[in-house]
This record gives C-alpha cells, sequence and structure tokens, in this order.
C-alpha cells in the first residue's frame, strides 16, 4: 500500500528521511498543468514527467531515491506511486489532494486551476 502525505506534511517527510538523502518530488501531471501551477523545491528535487510517460522513462529515476508524486488532485499521482513500488521503488509515496492542496496548504501563491 502506497503511503499518502499530504503537502502539509511533506516538509517532515523531507526531515524522516536519513541525512543527506535528496528526495524527489515528481510531477505526473501533463506539461500544459505544469505551466499553469508549478511548486518551488525546497529541500526536494522537482522532475515532471507525465503519467503517460512513466514506464518508458522509468530509468530516469533511482529506485533507491525517495519519489513523492504530485499531480493536480492526488488521482494520477496515486496510481504512478502504486506502479513504482511495483517496480521496486520502495520509498514511493502520493501526495495526496495534489497540487490543488499544495495551493490552500502549503503555498497559496501556487494558482489552483
Amino acid at each position: 500500500m502506497v503511503t499518502q502525505i499530504r503537502p502539509s506534511e511533506l516538509s517532515a517527510w523531507i526531515q524522516s528521511l536519513p541525512a543527506g538523502t535528496q528526495p524527489v518530488v515528481l510531477d505526473v501531471r501533463e506539461p500544459w498543468e505544469c505551466q499553469t501551477a508549478s511548486v518551488t523545491p525546497d529541500g526536494f528535487v522537482l522532475q515532471a514527467i507525465p503519467m503517460h510517460e512513466i514506464p518508458a522513462r522509468l530509468d530516469e529515476l533511482d529506485v533507491d531515491q525517495p519519489v513523492a508524486c504530485l499531480c493536480h488532485h492526488g488521482a494520477r499521482s496515486q496510481r504512478v506511486a502504486l506502479f513504482l513500488e511495483n517496480q521496486g521503488f520502495g520509498q514511493a509515496v502520493n501526495i495526496s489532494g495534489g497540487i490543488d492542496a499544495w495551493s490552500v496548504e502549503h503555498d497559496p501563491t501556487v494558482p489552483r486551476y
């Protein structure tokens, strides 16, 4: 089962990782969505790969690196996190509520759409 974290819990999740660990926030939205609203990396690396491209681009991700998946509301990112988990990514989590919740809970400067 994929762990669910809210945007407001992301910093605590990052701090719970071993020292020196650089997690990835994997934005699985479409390019137009990323242009509409995006997050600012703070303690993580931001990587954008649309959901439908994940299987073909899996080698761009490190199986040993923690990955927090992000989409608009949390459904696509949940599916990607589960896919990654099934591919051996032991530290894949879903950011529940997506970028919409990110705007409400974490950074109100992020546009809602």
